[in-house]
């Protein structure tokens, strides 16, 4: 697995929580998908309120049903190798999909002593 440092990419994928591919979330298989991919990382975020595509609102507050909430995805790593990935998102039919540069400042894992 790589380690960017410097400029990177970052890939965005923004969805509803109850996206599902094959019974599984999609979020879940675009994770898995960058871990195989061998990705420098990846994060899984839940909004608390959204709308998308259905301009339906969906939200989390207490008096509503918190159905379908947002979820975002991302993933950073350097140009060549988020662009490589692209297209395993063609396949799971994605929602909205962004990419910005951006600065690795600092990327430590766990063979990192402290």
């Amino acid at each position: 697995m790589t380690r960017p440092t410097g400029t990177a990419l970052r890939l965005t994928v923004f969805l509803g929580e109850s996206d599902l591919w094959h019974h599984r979330p999609v979020y879940t298989e675009i994770v898995h998908r960058a871990h195989r991919a061998g990705l420098a990382g990846a994060g899984v975020f839940h909004g608390v309120e959204g709308f998308g595509a259905s301009s339906m609102i969906h939200t989390q507050r207490l008096l509503s049903l918190s159905e379908d909430l947002p979820v975002a995805v991302v993933i950073v790593d350097t140009e060549e190798r988020i662009r490589a990935f692209l297209p395993q998102l063609d396949e799971l039919a994605c929602g909205l999909v962004t990419l910005d540069r951006c600065e690795v400042v600092r990327h430590t894992g766990p063979e990192t002593t402290r």
